[in-house]
């Protein structure tokens, strides 16, 4: 094949179609010119384009390889080819000159394999005449000549430097470069090979040369780099020092460089090419653009472009925007084109921009480099350039140096320059200081410039507001430059002149240019802008105002264009200040009033904003507008406004913002805190901060800060007097920057926390900080996390924090190192004393006398290693904690450590979790701390990594325990000697253990002399495991507890550890659960404390519970989850027999088969110890209801049978010993109906001595309830019958009405068919003579009372019966009370109805007129609702004796008119009740009349119906010669002393008054001496109560001394009197001998009264209460020798009773054996006192409820009552609401005792147990 052929393959034959595509028409010319004979064109008319030009092309190439050759040469020559078609094409086919050989165009075109198929060159049209192209060399003669007109003009045009702005065109200045550091990205060059070139700042990247910005030593470096720096650090002078640099010759790598500015840009309104954007805006080549264009494509990593301004691009920027090379696009576009190589693919980009969010267009690979203006040096060295006279150098560098303020400014090159201008024309004639005093400010600097570049001092006022005026229109327009046409000649010429405007030449398009105008610098527009604001009259204040505003710094992440008025608020802050009050005045030419109105308007709205909450960067704004204006009283509530925790995040740091800051700071008068995370900071900026004595807390945390920024740092850290805290987080910082600082710590004494997290130190640096530690003496943290530090420094910290006694903790885990220390107070003092006498023995006891807690987590710690620290341990102080996880111990290392544990004062936990640990290290582990005497609990979990040893400390290093014994000493009785001091615990969890292993295990075990509880779950013993440790179990000591769970045992297990109940002593419970692999084994439960890992309570009942022994403490078996088969039911209980008694056995197997059960039931009566036996949450079948009813018979131990709902069973046994009681059958829930009635009672009729039986929530029906009620009479129930919740309606209730005559020993039945539906019948052992029936809410209707009151007439025995809310009609009522008749009998009947308060008490009583029987007692309560009749059978025309009740009743005029003549009628009237009556005058009247016929009257009861005097004159008067009154209660009457004297003597006459009671009047002193004299006249009085009546002093005693004298008085009640100690002597004289209640609550009381009624008391036999609630009887309870037998009540609540006053007080309560009921709430009882309570509980065999509310008791004291209750008390509830018991703590003392009630409303009580 030929070469042609070969070449023209499909891929190239491709191209060149789609190339020629495009140029039909000159393709259609050349075949005719190459093949004139031939047309093709004919019969073509149907192909498509390709297929034309594809036949076209192969025509031609068939002519042969002359006309192929000659045809590509035209082809190259006249179109635009892709320039590597172009060169293969050319290399292949082409010839004649200017076409380089195939092994050339290799050579030449290797730049150009970067090149994108398809990059074109400038497009020429096809109709245009074609041109010849360049030769190559002709190309590069043309790219040499561009280029050498690039550098001349770059020479004209930046070689000299340009004049400041006014400054005289002899000065001359060499260029000083600002401070430049590397940001986000690593400098492109070599770091160590920057250091070699003497360069001593490479390393933090700060002080760079500008030169670095293009050192291209990494060629894989970035090749995008933007500058950021503020306005006025020099950006633009550094570009074209740049530019002056390559012109110069140094920048030699670049061929060319082009400079473009933003804000030039910006004018140029059309989208231009790259080729334009070069040649057409920066410099045109003088012929072939073309070859030019070409030439710099193929050397474009020789070409450097810089953009200046890249904040102030107007077009935005997508991250994917960019333009092809050929198509045009914004300025913007272009420029993202550049820098992401779609454009010159390998140029050198360099952007300048303000601080802010960088476009989206930039790649997150360009380098970012920060400019920081000048430092100290660098302003020096550009002051002494500025001035060329020596003399005036001198002044100026004398002024900088001795004005800080001013020194600072200069920091920023723009200011520096200006401050230099000025000093220039004041320093002349003035004396030193005198120049730098007006030059303050920002502000200041630049009117003062205005001054020096004004003739002679003269201001032209109406130039510069016009100059001012355009500064301010084009900083509210957008715009910088201007044009001709924006500046008015004159105006023009004035700023010219003097230098506050430049001008220069911009290209706006190809072929246009145009001269514009802008100031010198953007701050100086600001400047004018706000001088246009202060000085114009058409500015009011108020438009003023609205430019006073923060514009947020927070540049980083909000806005990628910064705002143009960003600076006008702090010029117009320092026009504002005092000292440009005469400029602006001479300006303007106003009076002083004119201007400083101005002036007070701008700082009204700063001092509003210095009260603000703001954001960081808002506050470094506000500083230097404050700062402007010079106002120390502004910057006084400004720094008294700022918080005390001031952050600032993310936005670039400088020092001039941190001097803005520290000058607010120093007026401050409290401290701060300033924190700096994410700010890049300028590495000088600390240097601000000196001298700055309120900064109590400093923390900076960014990569940007470096050594120069720790250098600086260090400087002034002596120099903060208040620094508490210091922290440098997340730097660059390297060994010669933390040098400096070590330097630097020791003089801040004050120091108590620093930190150097994430700092990359090695372990040098680490330790010389740790070595600072004993210079700070107040130092409580160090954080050197996230740090390079290896074992071996680590192991000199511990070694460091052993021997230093500050510190108290160090903590290292993976990246974290902290070292925590010990307040001066908490070190050891130092030892007095001779040091020859103490040596060694006082360095002793000062590390006794401190502890350290050390961790060193994830370490990498071997063996080796540990004996070092062993070493380092055993010298050292106590040890809290010693964390090792983590590290690589291994077996080994594991054992040495726990073998050097007791050894190494550990008073805490060793952790040595994750270190490798295997099975075999595991009895290493064990057996080396099985003899240490201070472990107190040991862990170990191969599974989860865990092996965790906790210790208690030695009796002799244990304080405070000396202090508590003998406040105990002779309460607590004497321990044996060889009992441990502590118990111990030992957990070897998941570590695959097995049978194999129980031998070697357990003879590890038997050393430790003091385990007590053993956990073996998760491991693999299986059932040979389970026999082998039952086998070993009694060797192994006391233990409280044995967990064996999740050891893949069976049944057999379970049967295996039963047997241990008769050879392990210690065992009593033991639980197995089947299927969740539960095994537990422990001792006696109430004898360990309720909170977890705790030890028993020291209190003297502890003692006292152990001398009780285990008698009354059941053995359990719990056995769950599994199948029980008839045969392992039989295995199971000849298991159990051996097993001492008490016994109880708790069952759970899903399902029990009534063989299994009826098996079960078989032999529980070879069982005799069993006391309890329950089956819960198994399913049972109904007939097992009848094989448990049989069980009463078959098991006359058997005490309570309880089934419910046939899925819970329980059992209760009684001893042989125990007395035989009533039995109990319980059998709720279980389906009963009507066919299962009959049986179930006949097997119960064998239970002899069945006491209650529960059927409720069962499915009898009326049915069922009629049948079993059939059945009742031969069942022997002697209690009660449950049978609630039946569905049962009206018939059962009349049922029973109709049953009780043939059920005689039925004494009370209760129905509720409401919402309750309870149905209760109590029987008695002997027959009933009378019968009690409650009817609830049974809905009788008309039709039922013929057949209620048939049952009634016949049931004779049925004495009482109420009817609440049965809907009984008044009419029903009526019917009712017509037909029931008996022969003989009483008939009680109360009616509970809601028409009972609404019908009135005529109705009432004229229904009681209806009755057949005799009437002998009427009670009406119409607020109660109720309506009570007595019947007598047979009736009888005339009664003798009628009771009348009214309560609550409104007795009208009309209804008193009814009682008076019911009391006429009934003569022989004994009880008249009308408590709450609402009496009227006119019914009294009444009511007295009747009462003069009533001379048998017995009861009188006018309660809580007050009266006036003269009422009661009246009242008196009818009760004249009434001397069978036996009772009298006039209670709440409003007695007083004058109708006290009319009742007095009225009483004189009632010689039969047996009870008084006047309680809540108002008698007084007055009132009780009337009643002291008739008191002794009252010789049967039994009962008095005179509660509240505001007796004092005085009448109390006389009381006492006429109660004594009634020697029948068996209640006394004095109760809310303030009658005192007196009194209590004076009854405790005399008190009678048959007294039953002695109530004085809240009477004044002390200790003496207390105890001289005691012992009146004691031996009293009748009494039965006591009440002496609400006195102050602290050390005064009461007491007893001889005791009282009957006493049932004592209260003493709120009575300041304590733990001292406690063991006498339970002393007395063991002499009172009938007491019920005990109230001791509201005390001052502790834990103490619950103590001498558990002790007698125990004795106090009726005891039914204590209440200790409110008192001091814990949970330790709430164990202790616990475990009174649980050695057989019948106390039903104790009151522990309001202790300071926590509420977990209290939830398992009341799961562990349910009588222990915590709630604050009191629940009903619980029965005790066993009944």
């Amino acid at each position: 094949m030929d070469p042609i052929s070969l070449q023209l393959d499909t891929e190239n034959l491709g191209w060149l179609v789609s190339l020629l595509s495009e140029h039909p028409e000159w393709l259609s010319a050349k075949v005719k010119f190459f093949l004139p004979n031939k047309d093709l064109g004919s019969g073509n008319e149907a192909l498509e384009l390709r297929q034309t030009v594809s036949l076209q092309l192969r025509e031609l190439h068939a002519q042969g390889t002359a006309t192929w050759q000659e045809f590509i040469n035209c082809v190259c020559m006249e179109l635009d080819v892709p320039l590597d078609l172009e060169v293969l094409l050319l290399s292949t086919w082409g010839h004649g000159e200017g076409f380089p050989s195939p092994s050339e165009a290799d050579e030449e075109s290797q730049p150009e394999s970067q090149l994108h198929h398809g990059l074109k060159r400038p497009h020429q049209s096809c109709e245009s005449s074609p041109c010849p192209k360049q030769s190559r060399k002709q190309q590069l003669e043309l790219a040499k000549k561009y280029l050498q007109l690039l550098r001349t003009s770059a020479r004209q045009r930046y070689g000299d430097k340009l004049p400041g702005p006014g400054q005289p065109l002899s000065s001359r200045q060499a260029y000083v470069p600002p401070i430049l550091q590397w940001g986000r990205t690593t400098a492109p060059f070599d770091t160590q090979e920057g250091v070699m070139m003497g360069d001593p700042k490479t390393e933090d990247g700060a002080d760079m040369s500008i030169w670095d910005l293009v050192n291209t030593r990494a060629e894989k470096g970035p090749r995008v780099t933007v500058l950021l720096g503020k306005a006025g650090m020099g950006k633009t002078t550094l570009a074209r020092r740049l530019c002056q640099g390559w012109a110069d010759g140094h920048l030699h790598r670049f061929q060319a460089l082009f400079f473009f500015e933003f804000r030039q840009l910006n004018l140029v309104t059309s989208f231009l090419t790259l080729p334009q954007l070069l040649f057409d805006l920066y410099l045109s080549p003088e012929a072939g653009r073309d070859a030019v264009f070409q030439y710099l494509e193929e050397n474009a990593n020789e070409v450097l472009l810089i953009f200046d301004g890249l904040e102030e691009a107007l077009a935005s920027c997508s991250s994917g925007e960019t333009v092809g090379p050929e198509d045009p696009g914004s300025a913007l576009a272009l420029f993202a084109s550049l820098c992401r190589g779609k454009l010159l693919p390998g140029c050198w980009v360099i952007a300048t921009s303000r601080p802010g969010k960088l476009p989206a267009c930039l790649p997150t690979e360009a380098a970012i480099v920060h400019m920081w203006g000048f430092d100290g040096p660098r302003v020096e060295e550009y002051v002494g350039r500025f001035f060329s006279d020596e003399l005036l150098q001198k002044s100026a560098l004398a002024e900088l140096r001795a004005n800080r303020h001013l020194q600072s400014m200069c920091a920023v090159p723009a200011l520096c320059q200006v401050a230099c201008l000025c000093l220039c024309r004041l320093l002349p004639g003035s004396s030193p200081g005198q120049s730098s005093a007006l030059l303050s400010t920002v502000t200041q600097n630049y009117a003062q410039m205005v001054l020096a570049l004004s003739p002679r001092g003269y201001l032209d006022a109406e130039s510069l507001l016009g100059l001012s005026e355009l500064a301010l229109l084009g900083l509210q327009t957008g715009k910088v430059i201007f044009s001709a046409g924006d500046i008015p000649p004159s105006m023009m010429v004035f700023g010219i002149a003097r230098g506050l405007l430049t001008s220069f030449c911009i290209y706006t398009g190809p072929g246009h240019q145009e001269t514009v105008y802008a100031f010198t610098h953007h701050s100086l527009q600001e400047f004018f802008a706000a001088l246009y604001l202060m000085a114009s009259p058409k500015v009011d204040k108020d438009t003023l105002v609205r430019y006073v505003t923060l514009n947020s710094r927070w540049l980083l992440r909000t806005k990628s264009r910064p705002g143009l008025l960003d600076h006008l608020p702090t010029f117009l802050a320092g026009l504002a200040s005092r000292a440009c009050h005469s400029f602006l005045s001479r300006l303007m030419q106003k009076d002083e009033v004119w201007v400083g109105t101005k002036q007070a308007a701008v700082v009204q709205a700063l001092r509003k904003l210095a009260t603000r909450r703001l954001t960081g960067p808002k506050v470094v704004e506000l500083c230097h507008c404050v700062g402007e204006t010079q106002e120390a009283e502004l910057a006084g509530l400004m720094a008294q406004s700022l918080p005390d925790q001031l952050p600032f995040h993310n936005f670039p740091l400088t020092y001039v913002d941190l001097a803005a800051l520290t000058n607010i700071l120093r007026h401050r008068d409290a401290p701060i805190h300033l924190d700096f995370e994410g700010c890049p900071p300028e590495p000088r900026c600390p240097e601000a901060l000196a001298g700055c004595g309120k900064v109590e807390n400093l923390s900076f945390k960014s990569r940007k800060c470096g050594d120069a920024f720790a250098e600086a740092l260090s400087r002034s850290l002596p120099t903060m007097g208040s620094l508490k805290k210091l922290g440098l987080a997340g730097s660059k910082i390297t060994a010669r920057g933390i040098s400096h600082l070590v330097q630097a710590l020791p003089s801040c004494p004050y120091l108590e926390e620093v930190s150097f997290q994430d700092n990359q130190l090695k372990d040098q640096e680490v330790l010389n900080i740790v070595e600072v530690l004993s210079c700070l003496p107040q130092l409580r943290k160090l954080d050197l996390s996230r740090n390079n530090v290896s074992v071996t420094t680590l192991l000199c910290l511990t070694k460091v924090a052993v021997t230093r006694p500050s510190i108290k903790m160090l903590q290292v885990r993976k990246e974290d190192l902290v070292i925590l220390l010990s307040p001066p107070t908490e070190n050891a003092a130092e030892p007095q004393g001779s040091p020859d006498l103490q040596g060694n023995a006082s360095q002793r006891k000062e590390a006794r006398g401190r502890s350290l807690t050390l961790r060193l987590q994830n370490c990498q710690l071997t063996v080796q290693d540990v004996e070092m620290l062993i070493a380092q341990l055993q010298e050292g102080p106590h040890l809290d904690e010693v964390d090792l996880s983590g590290n690589q111990l291994e077996d080994e290392g594991c054992q040495r450590m726990a073998e050097a544990a007791p050894q190494l004062h550990i008073t805490g936990k060793l952790d040595l979790s994750d270190n490798g640990l295997s099975v075999a290290g595991v009895h290493r582990v064990l057996s080396a701390v099985s003899t240490c005497r201070t472990l107190a609990d040991l862990h170990i979990s191969l599974l989860h990594k865990t092996v965790v040893l906790t210790f208690v400390p030695k009796m002799e290093e244990q304080e405070g325990t000396q202090g508590r014994v003998p406040v105990l000493d002779s309460l607590v009785p004497q321990m044996p000697s060889e009992l441990p001091l502590h118990s111990s615990r030992i957990r070897l969890t998941y570590c695959g253990l097995q049978a194999q292993h129980l031998e070697q295990l357990c003879t590890a075990l038997r050393g430790s002399c003091s385990l007590s509880h053993l956990d073996l779950s998760g491991n693999a013993l299986g059932d040979e495991g389970a026999t082998q440790l039952a086998q070993q179990l009694p060797g192994l000591g006391t233990l409280q507890s044995l967990n064996l769970s999740e050891n893949g045992f069976s049944l057999d297990t379970a049967f295996s550890l039963a047997q241990c109940f008769s050879t392990v002593q210690w065992l009593f419970h033991v639980n197995v659960s089947f299927e969740s692999q539960v095994v537990i084994m422990r001792g006696d439960r109430r004898t360990r404390d309720l909170s977890a890992g705790g030890s028993l309570p020291e209190f003297p009942a502890r003692a006292q519970f152990l001398r009780f022994g285990q008698r009354c403490i059941p053995r359990s078996f719990c056995l769950t989850e599994c199948p029980l088969e008839p045969l392992s039911v039989t295995r199971l209980c000849e298991t159990l027999e051996k097993c001492p008694g008490p016994l109880e056995v708790k069952l759970s197997c899903g399902v029990l088969s009534d063989q299994s059960l009826d098996a079960l039931l078989g032999h529980l009566p070879q069982l005799p110890q069993l006391s309890l036996l329950q089956l819960n949450q198994t399913e049972l079948s109904p007939g097992s209801l009848f094989l448990l009813a049989n069980f009463f018979s078959l098991c006359p131990r058997v005490q309570k049978v309880d089934l419910r709902s046939l899925y819970h069973v329980t059992l209760h046994f009684r001893s042989n010993e125990e007395q035989k009681g009533g039995r109990c059958g319980r059998f709720t829930g279980c389906g009963l109906s009507q066919e299962h009635v009959e049986p179930l009672c006949k097997l119960l009729r064998k239970c002899e001595d069945l006491s209650q039986l529960d059927l409720s929530a069962n499915q009898l029906g009326d049915d069922g309830l009629r049948c079993l009620l059939e059945c009742l009479p031969r069942v022997p129930i002697s209690g009660s019958l449950d049978l609630s919740h039946n569905g049962i309606s009206q018939e059962s209730a009349l049922c029973l009405v109709e049953t009780l005559p043939s059920c005689s020993r039925v004494r009370e039945a209760s129905v509720n068919l409401g919402s309750q539906k309870s149905f209760w019948i109590h029987f008695s052992q002997q027959e009933e003579a009378g019968k009690m029936l409650r009817l609830s809410e049974c809905s009788f209707g008309p039709e039922h009372m013929p057949r209620l009151a048939t049952g009634l007439s016949q049931a004779q025995q049925l004495t009482e019966l109420t009817l609440t809310r049965c809907c009984l009609g008044l009419q029903d009522l009526t019917v009712l009370l017509s037909l029931v008749t008996r022969p003989e009998g009483l008939l009680s009947l109360r009616v509970e109805e809601p028409w009972v308060g609404r019908a009135g008490v005529l109705a009432l009583l004229k229904i009681c007129t209806q009755a057949s029987g005799n009437i002998t007692e009427i009670s009406i309560s119409e607020t109660q609702q109720q309506l009570c009749i007595q019947l007598e059978f047979p009736r009888q025309e005339n009664p003798e004796a009628v009771a009348l009740r009214l309560s609550h009743c409104d007795l009208e005029t009309h209804h008193s008119l009814l009682v008076r003549q019911l009391m006429e009628t009934c003569t022989r009237l004994q009880q008249l009740r009308l408590a709450s009556c609402r009496v009227s005058s006119q019914g009294l009247a009444h009511l007295a009349f009747g009462l003069s016929h009533c001379h048998h009257l017995e009861e009188l009861d006018l309660s809580n119906n007050p009266l006036g005097k003269e009422d009661t004159k009246v009242l008196m008067g009818a009760l004249e010669g009434k001397c069978w009154l036996k009772r009298l209660d006039l209670s709440n009457f409003l007695l007083g002393g004058p109708t006290l004297a009319v009742l007095t003597e009225g009483l004189s006459h009632m010689t039969r008054l047996q009870s008084l009671c006047l309680s809540y009047n108002q008698i007084g002193d007055t009132g009780a001496q009337h009643l002291a004299a008739v008191l002794p006249g009252l010789p049967e009085l039994r009962k008095i109560d005179l509660s509240a009546n505001n007796i004092g002093l005085a009448g109390g005693v006389q009381l006492a001394e006429s109660l004594t004298l009634c020697k029948h008085l068996e209640e006394l009640k004095l109760g809310c009197n303030a009658v005192g100690n007196p009194t209590a002597l004076g009854l405790a004289q005399g008190l009678p001998q048959h007294l039953r209640v002695l109530h004085l609550p809240s009477s004044r009381l002390g200790p003496e009264g207390a105890l001289s009624l005691g012992q009146a008391l004691d031996g009293c036999p009748h009494l039965e209460e006591i009440s002496l609630a609400e006195n102050s009887l602290a050390g005064g309870v009461p007491h007893f020798r001889q005791g009282l037998p009957l006493l049932r009540h004592i209260d003493l609540v709120s009575c300041d009773i304590d733990n001292q006053t406690a063991k006498p007080l339970t002393a007395n309560f063991v002499l009172c054996p009938a007491l019920e009921e005990i109230l001791l709430s509201w005390n001052l009882l502790g834990d103490e006192a619950a103590a001498e309570l558990a002790r007698v509980l125990p004795r106090m065999g009726r005891l039914k409820r204590v209440d200790l509310e409110k008192n001091r008791i814990t949970a330790h004291g709430a164990w202790l009552l616990a475990e009174g209750l649980a050695q057989g008390s019948g106390i039903q509830v104790i009151r522990l609401w309001n202790n300071p018991i926590p509420a977990d703590s209290a939830q398992r003392l009341q799961s562990q005792e349910p009588r222990l009630d915590f709630a604050f409303f009191h629940n009903q009580p619980q029965a005790s147990r066993g009944t």
